[in-house]
Formats: structure tokens, C-alpha cells, sequence
């Protein structure tokens, strides 16, 4: 009998881990793998503040790895992943990391960092160049829009939108 309830222990634990994963992947856009530490990977593996502070986009390094939010994200360098440690909002993009024009019209897109704008210090990533051009003839329009729609989406499975 003793056996049993260590195997459903052990399920349990199984059950509450992946529930925690599945629910960081449809609030957060994040690669299909995991990390070392068992997270979905954010941004692509790009450091989030090279966003902000680099004239193109860095790769991240997993020596430098900081999980937030049940995500991990990775960073150039010591000094990126301290900046993002002491605050990750500042650094995070909007909507999960997910195409803004996307939720602007109630989907949940791939965010891609070559395609991005920081508009008041917050950072938006759109899914290829033809929607960046879209948004940028209304941009007011869709970040508006999109702060608007994210908090009935947020939450919504990728499938379900």
C-alpha cells in the first residue's frame, strides 16, 4: 500500500510541475523547448535588456540565466542579467513577449526582436516586417488597442484565440 502513495505523491509533483510550465507558455511567448533548469525559454534566447541599451539585439548566454514568471531568459553578459534582476519590468516586453499588432486584433503572434519598438520605455515586438509596417501607420491605434484586449487574452491558450 505504501508504494501506491509514494507513486501518487510523486504524480502529483509531476502534474503541479507541467501545470506551472503550460501556464508560464500561454501568458508568455516562449521557444517550444526547456532550459536546464526545466522553464520554457524567453525572448528566444535574446537578452532582453540588449533591447534597450545595444544598437541591435544580443544573444544570450546560458551562464547567465535568471528565470522570472516560470520563464528564463538569457543574457550577454553579468552586468545585463544584474540591470534585469533588479528590475525586470523595465526590460520585459509587453504582452508576454507577443506580437503587439497580434493582440491588438485578439491573437497571440510570435514576437520577433528584429522587428521591435520601445514607446515610452516599454518595449513592443511585432511577427515579421509587414506587420511592423502596418503598425507604425497607426501606431497609437494598436498599442492602445493592445493594452486594451491583453488582459481578456492573457490568459487564453494559444489555440483557443
Amino acid at each position: 500500500m505504501k508504494p501506491n502513495l509514494a507513486l501518487t505523491t510523486l504524480f502529483a509533483v509531476a502534474i503541479t510541475a507541467l501545470t506551472a510550465t503550460a501556464f508560464a507558455a500561454d501568458e508568455y511567448n516562449v521557444g517550444n523547448g526547456l532550459t536546464l533548469s526545466g522553464e520554457p525559454l524567453g525572448m528566444h534566447g535574446v537578452d532582453p535588456v540588449s533591447m534597450f541599451n545595444s544598437a541591435t539585439p544580443r544573444i544570450g548566454d546560458a551562464i547567465h540565466t535568471t528565470a522570472h514568471n516560470g520563464v528564463d531568459y538569457y543574457f550577454a553578459s553579468a552586468e545585463t542579467q544584474e540591470l534585469f534582476e533588479t528590475d525586470p519590468a523595465t526590460y520585459l516586453p509587453q504582452f508576454g513577449g507577443f506580437c503587439a499588432f497580434g493582440v491588438f486584433v485578439g491573437k497571440k503572434l510570435d514576437g520577433d526582436v528584429r522587428y521591435a519598438d520601445i514607446v515610452d520605455g516599454k518595449l513592443y515586438l511585432f511577427v515579421n516586417a509587414a506587420i511592423f509596417e502596418k503598425y507604425l501607420q497607426q501606431k497609437k491605434e494598436v498599442i492602445t488597442g493592445a493594452h486594451a484586449k491583453w488582459p481578456d487574452i492573457e490568459a487564453v491558450p494559444v489555440a483557443d484565440l
